[in-house]
This record gives C-alpha cells, sequence and structure tokens, in this order.
C-alpha cells in the first residue's frame, strides 16, 4: 500500500459546462504563456545583472528602473501554503519551481523527458548560478538531482518527500555547458522510495560529474493533509 497525492476533486453532483471549461482552460493557458514569458526576461536580467561591469550610475539607474517595474505587480498575492492554480502539483508542471519552472527567474529550467526506467533532465547552467569561478554551485546540484529524483518518485506512481540525499562529486560541473540528469527509482519499502541519479555534460554522457542515492517517503494521509491543505490523500 502507499500514499498518493490527488488535487481535491469538485463536489459530488456538480454539472461541468464545456463551454465554461474551455473558456477557463483558456484563460489558464494564456497565465502561463505570460508567466513563461517574464520567466524568459527575468533570468535574461539576472544572467545581465551578475555579468556586468557597468558603472555605478548606470546601476543605480536601472535599479530604480527594476523598483519602478516591481511595483506594477500589483494585486492578490498568493500565501505562503497555496497552491498556484497553473501548477499540477503533485506530479505535474510546477511553474515557479527553481529548478524547472519556467516563471522563475530561479530556474535554469531542467527540460524533464521521460525514458524507459525513469527521467532525464535537460539544462545549461549561467554565470547566476557559479560556486568557484567556471563552474555550478555544489548546492545547485544537489537541487538538481533532488529535483529529479523527487520527480522521477511521483513518475513511477510513488510521490514522495525527500528523507536523505548522499552525494558524491566526483568532477566539477561546467557552466554555460548542455548538461544531462538522470534519475530513476531503484527499489521500495513499504513508504519509502529509493532513487539514484546523475548530472553528466551531453557531450560525455558517460563520465559522471556528480551521482547521488536518495531515500524518499510518501506521506501518511494525515500527514498529507497537514503539510498541503489544498490536497485530498488518497489510498
Amino acid at each position: 500500500m502507499h500514499t498518493s497525492l490527488t488535487p481535491t476533486p469538485p463536489p459530488t453532483g456538480t454539472a461541468t459546462d464545456p463551454t465554461r471549461a474551455t473558456a477557463e482552460e483558456e484563460e489558464l493557458e494564456d497565465q502561463k504563456a505570460a508567466i513563461t514569458h517574464l520567466g524568459h526576461e527575468l533570468r535574461a536580467l539576472v544572467e545581465a545583472t551578475v555579468r556586468t561591469a557597468a558603472s555605478p550610475d548606470t546601476l543605480h539607474r536601472v535599479a530604480d528602473g527594476v523598483r519602478a517595474i516591481t511595483s506594477q505587480l500589483t494585486g492578490r498575492q498568493r500565501s505562503r501554503a497555496e497552491i498556484p492554480e497553473v501548477d499540477e502539483f503533485p506530479t505535474g508542471t510546477r511553474i515557479y519551481s527553481p529548478v524547472t519552472g519556467a516563471g522563475s527567474p530561479l530556474a535554469p529550467p531542467v527540460q524533464v523527458t521521460p525514458t524507459a526506467d525513469g527521467l532525464m533532465g535537460h539544462c545549461t547552467l549561467g554565470i547566476a548560478h557559479e560556486g568557484p569561478p567556471g563552474y555550478g554551485h555544489g548546492g545547485m546540484s544537489a537541487m538538481l538531482l533532488d529535483e529529479l529524483m523527487g520527480r522521477a518518485c511521483a513518475a513511477a506512481g510513488t510521490p514522495g518527500l525527500t528523507v536523505s540525499l548522499q552525494m558524491r562529486y566526483h568532477r566539477p560541473v561546467p557552466l554555460e555547458t548542455p548538461l544531462r540528469i538522470l534519475a530513476r527509482v531503484t527499489g521500495t519499502d513499504d513508504r519509502k522510495i529509493f532513487v539514484s541519479g546523475s548530472i553528466t555534460t551531453q557531450p560525455d554522457p558517460d563520465a559522471n560529474l556528480v551521482t547521488a542515492d536518495g531515500v524518499f517517503i510518501a506521506p501518511d494521509p494525515h500527514r498529507t493533509r497537514t503539510l498541503f491543505p489544498g490536497l485530498q490523500a488518497e489510498r
């Protein structure tokens, strides 16, 4: 037996208007497209910010301009635990994820595709993700693997939360180089899920840069309701 997480369904007996559903779907797609557009431009701004050698006067002027732009994002702000309506949590797209989110200024973002036994991610780290000069921060490697390994759990039908990650850094991860991230479930024990992952470059996929073994756990229904009040737990 395992615990899965599913969105709260509509009340029983609620009729669905196909026309209204189509309009809502179109509106949601428009919202996703706008978020993706803004995310792309913000990532370009972040990368330019950490590369620039502009003068103090230019930096102050740009900072004032950014403040003015930020003030345009008015209206209701979502709460800490609120799940954005553009998300497909817990098994699908999370548009503001700092790893895969097209709307996140922090994300590379990783593009995820299924493999025969797990998931594969592709991304390129920029200067904004730098640790040692020319290479990615070790914490970025951990975040990339944690995300892909967690998604591999969901893809296998057992969504889970991270319990532990054992990281092994074999070689530094180069910036501005296409990367390949692999993750697959290797076994289960009741609610525990065991997962392995690796990061390589696309030009040299046989040379591991970082590898990891992780333990994830599917939360029990009570814990699920506590952690994610917007979802219900099913056995």
